[in-house]
């Protein structure tokens, strides 16, 4: 503790300095009083007049000014007494202070000149985490080691010195890097651990969806080819960037499943809801357009339809790989079509069970049963029903026969009823597989080609080419547009053709001697003889005949039918198009590039060449 005397002291500072004071001061006859009052009272009449607080805070502004521009070297004030005496010496006082400040240390860094000394062994066991030729031991001499080290951070040569068995670091600036450095190498990897922990889990939580999902489905429906691996995303229409769907949900509902899916009305018309799955709703959520009021002409959303989880009797699907299904509730039902059906369906059961503890009512079968909502509600009302048929047909994608109150629906076979999902695509997931295998390719099948147009283009493909062959006439000209010709450029005009040499003896060309006269050149005379004589320079300059274009080393194939992309990464073209193929895949999608573009396209729409 410091005491003062505080008779004397400006409470405020204050005081106001008047002209005729600094006046007074600077006629002083002692130069250090001059000093202190350097002011110009020939320029500084005007305005307000200095106070004494004003002239210490600039005394301490430039005080601050002349010690950053030079090495400053700290003092400590020690308290020898209480009794304000001289030559009064408290010795156990004074050891006190010299202890609590540290200034035994302070004197031994300041004479050595370095802040910090270690042992190597120590020093390379603290840092050895920042290079990987230290971690995790460091195989040679301890001395290189450190070295290393030292110069793997940039530090200046004079900021360090390396002993017979220690390092010296001068400046606390150096050591502070070194510990920085150390605390971002162990922050990265703490965050690359957490990273492939979070991956780890987030992995198995999706294997397990999955499987959870595919056993609902288990020995009951067959599987699309594309479908049965692919991982669950849940919001497929991205819930919080659209407000206007999010306001028919609860404030605090978590959204468990988001897709936009076709809805069948009662005369098997389409139209389009996003259906949106919560733990404790679903909603259906339409879009009309408003024709009274202010905003008459826009189009807003509605909600359609709000089902709560727990109400739901059962669901209803086929046998098939189709999409389509049922939800029967008490009121009536829903006739939906969602490519995600089986995450939707693993959800709602999962949401189904925690409401009633008990599983939800699946039932599958070919022919179904939709109850519709009631038209009137009058005493002689009833609601009327539709049924839905699935038959066995061709391809992956469905095929819609409204007729009457019956709906057929026809689709190919897809994978067997005890199809499981595979771990294929985990071990892509921790990158062993290539650069190529880490294409993305649409989960839709690829497109079948038009039937009829397929049937009518193979045929005159063939009968063109057997045309060709046993007469001399030109091939057909298919007159389907998508049917690709052979050759863009041909006439449709019948070519000139030099008769052919038959096998059989009866079709020998005659050897008789024809007269040739009217071959013959006429006499050129003295102009002709001349020429002849004369050396003429060879054609284009003696240059050398161009080289042909180098043939392309990548496979090709020709485009049979137009197409029209349906996303961003795929390709469109139209027909007789040559596009390069970069890669196959099973799959039915290949990678191309055609016109400068590279992207996917379906396989069963092109040709190799």
């Amino acid at each position: 503790q410091v005491s003062y005397d505080m008779d004397g002291f400006c409470e405020r500072n204050r005081d106001v300095l008047f002209m005729d004071l600094i006046e007074l001061m600077q006629s002083s006859d002692l130069p250090f009083i001059k000093a202190l009052f350097p002011e110009n009272l020939q320029v500084d009449k005007k305005g307000r007049p200095t106070t004494a607080g004003s002239k210490i805070k600039k005394q301490a502004n430039d005080l601050v000014g002349t010690l950053m521009k030079c090495t400053p070297h700290y003092i400590r004030c020690i308290k020898p007494n209480e009794t304000k005496k001289s030559r009064d010496w408290e010795e156990s006082r004074v050891k006190h202070q010299v202890e609590y400040l540290g200034l035994k240390e302070n004197i031994r860094v300041r004479r050595a000149g370095y802040a910090y000394r270690r042992v190597f062994k120590k020093f390379l066991q603290r840092y050895a985490i920042l290079t990987k030729a230290t971690w995790p031991s460091w195989k040679g001499e301890e001395k290189q080691g450190v070295l290393h080290l030292l110069q793997s951070v940039n530090m200046d040569p004079d900021q360090y010195q390396l002993g017979k068995s220690k390092v010296f670091i001068k400046a606390p600036e150096s050591l502070f890097l070194l510990e920085e450095m150390r605390e971002r190498k162990y922050d990265g990897y703490a965050r690359a651990i957490q990273k492939a922990w979070r991956k780890y889990v987030a992995r198995k939580k999706y294997v397990q969806m999955r499987e959870e999902a595919s056993d609902l489905l288990l020995n009951k429906k067959e599987r699309r080819r594309n479908s049965i691996n692919r991982n669950f995303v849940g919001d497929y229409i991205g819930m919080e960037d659209h407000p206007e769907l999010r306001q028919f949900v609860g404030r605090r509902e978590k959204i468990d499943f988001a897709d936009t899916v076709t809805k069948y009305d009662r005369r098997f018309k389409t139209v389009k809801r996003d259906l949106v799955l919560t733990p404790k709703c679903i909603y259906l959520i339409g879009r009309e357009k408003i024709k009274q009021g202010p905003e008459k002409g826009q189009v807003k959303e509605v909600l359609k339809r709000r089902m709560e989880v727990e109400r739901i009797l059962s669901v209803s699907l086929s046998t098939m790989q189709d999409d389509i299904f049922i939800l029967h509730e008490q009121e009536y039902d829903s006739l939906l079509e969602s490519v995600f059906k089986t995450e939707f369906l693993s959800l709602l059961s999962k949401r189904y069970e925690e409401k009633t503890q008990r599983k939800l009512p699946l039932k599958f079968s070919n022919i179904l049963e939709v109850k519709l909502k009631k038209e009137s509600w009058g005493p002689w009302s009833s609601a009327g029903s539709r049924q839905v048929q699935f038959l066995q047909g061709q391809g992956d994608r469905a095929m819609l026969k409204p007729s009457n109150k019956v709906l057929q629906i026809s689709i190919g076979p897809g994978l067997p009823k005890n199809s499981r999902p595979t771990r294929r695509n985990l071990t892509q997931s921790r990158g062993y597989s290539n650069k190529s295998q880490s294409q993305t390719y649409p989960m839709r099948a690829a497109p079948p080609p038009p039937a009829a147009v397929w049937t009518e283009c193979v045929h005159a493909l063939f009968t063109s080419r057997s045309a060709a062959k046993w007469s001399n006439k030109s091939p057909p000209v298919c007159t389907s547009s998508p049917c690709p010709s052979k050759s863009t450029g041909q006439s449709e005009k019948p070519q000139p053709t030099l008769p052919r040499q038959q096998s059989g003896g009866s079709g020998k060309i005659s050897q008789e001697p024809e007269s040739l006269d009217f071959l013959k050149v006429p006499d050129q005379g003295a102009a002709g003889a001349r020429r002849q004589t004369t050396n003429r320079p060879p054609p284009a300059g003696g240059r050398p005949k161009p080289q042909p274009k180098p043939k392309p080393q990548v496979p090709q194939c020709r485009a049979l039918y137009a197409y029209d992309a349906q996303d961003t990464d795929e390709l469109s073209f139209n027909a007789n198009d040559v596009i390069d193929i970069i890669k196959e895949d099973p799959s039915g999608w290949w990678t191309g590039r055609l016109r400068g573009k590279q992207g996917l396209f379906p396989n069963n729409y092109v040709t190799k060449i």
